[in-house]
């Protein structure tokens, strides 16, 4: 890896407190501009907006593994990424100017939150119950933790036994940049983690002669990853045989928490604060979700005699 990357990568770490999975994002979009500049004959200090827009044309044409070219998204930001490290040049001395400022950003489309109703969590979490294998309880804890704490998959993943207050019902959270936050949880998710910690947890432990601060652990005993907790959700749709007639997935519980909290009157503030988003602006996007229920609200209640009187007068 070259070394001012090296030092960059570094720099996210040490002084801007990036997550490690944000880094990793950071360092391939980098390295795939470079190898681009290489396949070029083009020197870094040569990069110019031309060089960027072929960048960008090349990006746009190639297909992902899943057979699917790159989308405006992705795109997007892998030119973000490769700004803040020119930036970054520039600040050190390395470079006499970003290239990347004078692009104008990609129009990326808005992605529509799915959320489950509330008919969709009872069946899913009957079907969960119903359950007789042995991961049952780890699931079941796994459900009800994230419906009722809105985490997000690295900080599920990252729980430790002494990050979570059962008597209080309160976790101690470390979000992107590794922030520190105090999240509220359900007693019926308390019951759930007791129950499977006293029984599967410990079992896992004893069987693999092991020993973990971790909460949620695989069949070996280690903790399980991001990529595993998806496979933890794929097994549960599969082990129940649950149509939901929506892919589940585990960030759809981190949507479903938001949503339902505005729904119910909480303040957007609170909702920020509770997700540990940095921006409000990112918070927003759960107004658009609940225009569905306003739309509803509407329909019931608006006057439809009014309604009538209104065709009367034209």
């Amino acid at each position: 890896m070259d070394k001012n990357v090296k030092d960059f990568l570094d720099y996210l770490k040490h002084d801007l407190n990036y997550s490690d999975n944000t880094i990793k994002s950071y360092a391939f979009d980098i390295e795939l501009f470079l190898k681009f500049l290489f396949k070029k004959s083009i020197k870094i200090e040569e990069v110019d907006k031309n060089t960027i827009r072929e960048f960008v044309s090349n990006r746009s044409k190639h297909k992902t593994y899943r057979g699917s070219y790159e989308t405006n998204r992705t795109i997007s930001r892998r030119i973000s990424s490769n700004k803040k490290y020119f930036s970054y040049l520039v600040k050190i001395g390395e470079l006499q100017n970003n290239p990347f400022l004078f692009i104008d950003s990609i129009k990326v489309k808005k992605k529509n939150v799915e959320v489950l109703y509330e008919n969709q969590v009872k069946k899913l979490l009957e079907a969960n119950e119903a359950r007789t294998d042995f991961f049952k309880e780890r699931d079941e804890a796994i459900l009800l933790l994230m419906f009722s704490s809105g985490l997000r998959c690295s900080e599920l993943v990252n729980l430790k036994i002494n990050n979570i207050d059962l008597s209080s019902c309160v976790l101690r959270v470390y979000g992107k940049g590794k922030k520190e936050r105090l999240v509220p949880f359900s007693n019926k998710s308390t019951l759930a983690i007791i129950k499977y910690a006293k029984n599967t947890r410990l079992i896992i432990l004893e069987k693999n002669n092991a020993n973990s601060t971790y909460l949620f652990l695989n069949k070996y005993g280690q903790p399980i990853t991001p990529r595993g907790l998806e496979y933890i959700f794929k097994n549960i749709i599969k082990k129940t045989k649950l149509n939901l007639g929506i892919n589940l997935h585990p960030h759809i519980l981190r949507h479903t928490y938001a949503t339902k909290l505005l729904d119910n009157g909480a303040d957007i503030r609170t909702i920020q604060e509770l997700l540990g988003h940095e921006s409000i602006n990112t918070t927003q996007i759960y107004t658009h979700v609940s225009k569905e229920k306003i739309k509803k609200q509407y329909d019931m209640f608006f006057p439809k005699d009014l309604e009538n009187k209104n065709e009367d007068i034209k």
